[in-house]
Order: C-alpha cells, then structure tokens, then sequence
C-alpha cells in the first residue's frame, strides 16, 4: 500500500518521511491515541495520507509550494480521504491554525525549525507531541563542518542550533532518534 506515492517520490526527488521515521510517527499517533495532526510540509501528500489510512486522525497540512500542493489534493482524493486531510496552500510561517492539535509534525525548511516550533506549540493540546524530522540531514549534521559547503555548513549549524534549543527547552520531555533521518519527540509536560 502506497507504494505508489513512494514510487512517484523517488522518481521526481520528491522528499517524502523514511520508513524508519514514518515508524516513529504512526507510533506516537498510536501509544498516545492521538486524534488531530497539523503537518508543517505537506509535499504529495504521502504522510498524511498513511497517518489518516492507518489510524483515522485528522490532519491539517501546509503546503507553500503549488505544484506539491496540486499533487497532494489529487493524491488525497484518489485515496478519498478529502475527510480526513485539509491541505492549506500557504507559506507555514504566515498560517494561524484554527483549532488545538495532539500531534504537530514539523518536515519543512530545516533552518525555520525554532521558528516553526515556536509558532505552532500555542495549539499544542496538553499531553501533546511536536515531531521534527530530518535532524540527521542525511549524515550531514555530524559531518565536520569545514568539510561542506557554506549553505550547507549553515543549515546544518541551524539544525545543530536547533538541537540545543530543544535540549535547553524544560517545558518539554524530549528524546532524539536517528531512526529515518533523525527526528526529535518533544512531549509537552
């Protein structure tokens, strides 16, 4: 199941959550009972659309890009979960949810992490859990980082930053994984 989506992904270099990550996730939605999802970085659709199949939850997802967005509404419909998933075709930063969420799954521009999570955790229901994925970066972010190109040395600082701006962060309990590409749960105490 989905192998179409994942087939597409790869085909066209379209970023989508590792199997490993997408583990990670279903997990969370389902130790915790989770009901309601807001998805930072919609892409095809293909995250949303496993977490709405698999368990049910309803999903608010955020798309900037038109051709991605386009794709994900065509992908969602054909899997009929026009119910369970609103795409929001905006940029994340400038999107005010309308409503409370168990889960927040942030997978999108890596150097806006802090920013993300500072703007969406005010629609963190208690008890709830922030995602953030790809904070290995492909082996990148362990990388030493004379090594790698200044955008690359950049981001991958950001992400580092990132990190320790979880680690300093008391009002949450968070653990890191490098399962997928590496991902941080942060649980609100």
């Amino acid at each position: 199941m989905f192998e179409d989506l994942k087939e597409f992904a790869k085909e066209n270099n379209v970023p989508i959550i590792k199997d490993e990550g997408l583990e990670v996730l279903l997990s969370e939605i389902n130790a915790n009972s989770y009901k309601s999802v807001l998805e930072i970085g919609c892409a095809i659709g293909y995250s949303s659309i496993v977490m709405a199949k698999t368990y049910g939850v309803d999903i608010t997802t955020i798309e900037r890009n038109s051709e991605m967005y386009n794709l994900a509404i065509s992908n969602i419909s054909k899997y009929n979960l026009e119910d369970k998933i609103e795409v929001v075709f905006t940029d994340a930063l400038e999107y005010v949810p309308k409503r409370m969420y168990d889960l927040i799954f942030i997978d999108a521009a890596k150097a806006q992490n802090i920013k993300f999570f500072e703007r969406f955790e005010p629609f963190l229901n208690d008890g709830g859990s922030i995602i953030v994925d790809n904070l290995d970066f492909h082996g990148l972010t362990e990388e030493d980082p004379s090594k790698l190109s200044k955008n690359l040395r950049s981001l991958t600082r950001k992400i580092r930053e990132f990190i320790e701006y979880l680690k300093g962060r008391d009002d949450y309990n968070t653990i890191f994984t490098h399962k997928g590409d590496g991902m941080s749960i942060s649980k609100k105490k």
